[in-house]
C-alpha cells in the first residue's frame, strides 16, 4: 500500500459536494494508484490544508465507467477535457478542518511544499495527519461546499444524529468573527489544553437546517456561533420533544454553576 497526497482546487471542481452526494469521487489519475492506496486531498486556496482522507477502490477507469459529474465543474470546458483522462475512484474515509493540517504545520512535519501534483507521503507525516482526523467526531465534520461571497447551506442527512452540510469558509469566518470560546459555557480549548486545543471548536447553526427545509444564505455573524462539543450536543438534544435555544441552554449552565 502506498500513501499519497494530491492537490484539490475547490474553485475548479466541487469535490466536496460530490463526496456528499456519492461518498467517493472519480479523480483524474496521473499517478500509479493501486487499489488499497490511501490518498489525502490537499485543498488549495482559500483553505490551504489537508481536508480529506480517501482510499483507492478502483483505478484506471475510462470515462464511460465514471459517475457523471458535469454539474460539479465550474467551467464546462474543463469537464469536456476531463473525458479523455483515466480516473481512479477515491472512497471517502474521513474529513477534517483543522489548523494543524494547514500547510505550515504540514511543512513542519515532513512536507516539502504545498503539492502542485501528487506526491508520496512519508509514514511520519501520515501518522501526524491521522491524529487530527481521529480527533474529529464523524457527526460534527464540516466539509467544503461552494465558495461564493454568500455562504449557502444545504440539506439534511440522517445518521446517528442529524449531520448537516457545512461550508468551512462560513465556519472560518464565524470563528474569525466570534472567536474560539464556547458561546454557551465559555470554554476555551486553548486555555484548557494549550497548543493541543488551539483552534478547536464546533460551529452551531442557531436556526437548525431541518427547520428551514430549503437552501438559504447563511450570515456567519448572526446564524453561526462557536460552541464546545458538549454544548453542541445539548443544543441538538430534545427534552419533551423540544430543542433548547442557545440562551436557554446558557441559562441552565449559569444556574447550575452559580
Amino acid at each position: 500500500m502506498q500513501i499519497w497526497m494530491i492537490p484539490a482546487n475547490p474553485l475548479i471542481y466541487n469535490h466536496a459536494k460530490f463526496f456528499d452526494d456519492y461518498g467517493y469521487v472519480d479523480w483524474k489519475q496521473r499517478l500509479k494508484f493501486e487499489v488499497g492506496d490511501i490518498v489525502y486531498l490537499y485543498c488549495s486556496k482559500p483553505f490551504q490544508k489537508v481536508m480529506y482522507k480517501t482510499e483507492v477502490i478502483k483505478e484506471s477507469m475510462p470515462f464511460s465507467e465514471c459517475t457523471e459529474d458535469i454539474d460539479y465543474w465550474t467551467n464546462p470546458d474543463d469537464y469536456e477535457t476531463s473525458k479523455s483522462y483515466m480516473r481512479a475512484r477515491l472512497k471517502l474515509l474521513g474529513r477534517a478542518d483543522r489548523e494543524e493540517l494547514s500547510i505550515e504545520y504540514l511543512k513542519d512535519n515532513g512536507l516539502n511544499a504545498a503539492p502542485q501534483k501528487g506526491v508520496k507521503v512519508p509514514d511520519n507525516l501520515a501518522e501526524y495527519m491521522d491524529k487530527y482526523f481521529e480527533l474529529e467526531s464523524p457527526n460534527m465534520i464540516y466539509p467544503e461546499s461552494d465558495i461564493p461571497e454568500n455562504y449557502h447551506e444545504g440539506a439534511v442527512t440522517t445518521i446517528t444524529v442529524n449531520k448537516y452540510e457545512r461550508n468551512p469558509l462560513a465556519r472560518k469566518k464565524c470563528i474569525e468573527y466570534h472567536g474560539c470560546e464556547c458561546s454557551v459555557c465559555g470554554l476555551s480549548f486553548e486555555k484548557m489544553y494549550g497548543d493541543l486545543g488551539k483552534g478547536f471548536i464546533h460551529v452551531h447553526h442557531i436556526v437548525p437546517l431541518n427547520q428551514i427545509k430549503e437552501d438559504y444564505e447563511v450570515d456567519y455573524k448572526t446564524d453561526l456561533i462557536p460552541v464546545c462539543p458538549n454544548c453542541h450536543a445539548m443544543l441538538h438534544r430534545k427534552l419533551n420533544n423540544e430543542y433548547y435555544s442557545v440562551d436557554e441552554l446558557k441559562s441552565i449552565v449559569k444556574r447550575n454553576f452559580e
